[in-house]
């Protein structure tokens, strides 16, 4: 059975999340392993509401930033994806790490 490893990298710093997705690819590729993406969402805009006391009412103008997704997928080499599960990432950056086994084609459940 093989695995998928599915990384999704969330930061409002568009720069530094492209650098670390960038890196993050070169390293697995560089170990051999197969690698597909990066896959940009579209930007998301976020609208913060912030209020002066805490009663509702007078507000202070909403605060707004944008937040910028990759996804990247490594299948197979599991010791690699297991590597790069323990990697240090800098705290601007969100990491979602998922793990999908996928059976051969043909293969029967019991």
């Amino acid at each position: 059975m093989t695995f998928v490893t599915k990384l999704t990298f969330q930061s409002g710093d568009k720069a530094v999340l492209d650098r670390v997705v960038g890196d993050l690819k070169q390293f697995v590729e560089r170990k051999g392993a197969e690698c597909r993406g990066p896959h940009a969402d579209q930007p998301e805009r976020k609208n913060v509401p912030q209020y002066r006391t805490l009663q509702p009412g007078d507000e202070f103008p909403s605060w707004s930033y944008t937040v910028y997704t990759r996804r990247i997928e490594i299948h197979g080499a599991d010791h690699i994806a297991r590597e790069v599960g323990h990697k240090e990432f800098p705290d601007s950056v969100h990491v979602e790490i998922e793990v999908e086994q996928k059976k051969p084609l043909g293969h029967r459940r019991n």
